[in-house]
């Protein structure tokens, strides 16, 4: 009998020790997310996301990308990343033409690549997790059409190149199209640096008559504000700013009256759902991982996932301000 009872205790231990020596996850299991922008607090809030979903699952994320808008700079960090031979890798794509080779590269190794936020499309990415950036583009649009009564010029500011700003111009473009009196004037790059969209909104808010410029969007987080500053030092109010992005001064310009309006994104949400897949990814691997799944009908893998758009004007804006706060916590 006691025989019997140490061996029951025995094969307790080791079912025990099996099942501890199975668990899922460990902090060895390292994931990337690799940004087009560290600085911008857009990426700030995916890299939350990011890390909480890491925290959750109790494995190593690390998040990596150049200070400002820099495509050569990103690769580097992306080559970096997948020389460290990672568990997976999230990535927004600053430009699809310099990025995809090692995009390619990393899932040729083995290392399982989603995109976020702003993708390569002919790369071997598995999918895209983000906004439907076309929509966000017309959402801009037909508010501008609403505000300004279907007429007046409009300066756009921008990201060229950069594939999910391209969208956004696509969808803005589309939306005017229905209205012939409303004329996009001149669709200013930025090229990462903000101070550029206040110059340039500056120099424009001085033009009268059939020159003047009745609105302006700006189809990235960091020009909103400069914008709304210059708008406010020209007391230019008679003119219609639609921003994109919920950053906190967004926000407050939009409460304060300086900005109409912004195109709400989820950064948190692409950084918590991209952790979380590519863990499953990591986990469950494909049969192939270098597989075109978008013409396979019985892939494992969407195409693309929509984390969604809203429009934050003056009637839910404190909504948006109470999230943020409650997110800073």
């Amino acid at each position: 009998m006691k025989a019997i009872k140490q061996a029951g205790i025995a094969l307790l231990a080791l079912g025990v020790g099996l099942i501890s020596g199975c668990e899922r996850h460990s902090n060895k299991e390292v994931f990337y997310l690799v940004t087009t922008n560290s600085a911008l607090p857009y990426w700030q809030t995916a890299a939350s996301g990011f890390n909480h979903a890491a925290a959750q699952y109790k494995v190593t994320a690390k998040v990596v990308g150049p200070d400002g808008y820099d495509a050569q700079a990103e690769l580097a960090e992306l080559t970096k990343a997948i020389a460290a031979k990672p568990a997976g890798i999230l990535i927004s794509v600053a430009d699809a033409a310099v990025l995809q080779p090692q995009i390619d590269a990393a899932i040729n190794a083995g290392i399982p690549v989603v995109t976020v936020d702003s993708d390569a499309a002919g790369s071997r990415r598995l999918f895209f997790i983000g906004t439907n950036n076309d929509e966000a583009g017309t959402l801009g649009g037909k508010r501008l059409i609403e505000k300004l009564n279907g007429k007046g010029n409009i300066l756009v500011f921008t990201l060229s190149g950069q594939p999910n700003t391209e969208e956004r111009l696509k969808g803005l473009k589309d939306a005017l199209a229905a209205k012939p009196e409303m004329k996009i004037v001149d669709v200013v790059d930025i090229k990462g640096d903000p101070r550029t969209a206040f110059d340039k909104a500056q120099e424009v808010l001085a033009l009268t008559g059939p020159k003047k410029i009745d609105g302006f969007i700006c189809l990235e987080s960091a020009s909103g504000k400069m914008v709304s500053d210059a708008i406010k030092r020209s007391n230019a109010t008679d003119r219609v700013l639609v921003a994109f992005d919920v950053n906190q001064d967004t926000l407050d310009g939009i409460k304060g009256g300086s900005i109409d309006s912004t195109i709400a994104q989820k950064p948190y949400t692409m950084g918590y759902v991209g952790l979380k897949v590519l863990d499953e990814m990591f986990h469950n691997p494909p049969k192939q991982l270098s597989k075109d799944y978008s013409v396979d009908s019985f892939s494992p893998y969407p195409m693309f996932v929509d984390t969604g758009t809203s429009l934050v004007d003056k009637n839910n804006v404190d909504l948006y301000l109470s999230s943020a706060a409650e997110g800073s916590k």
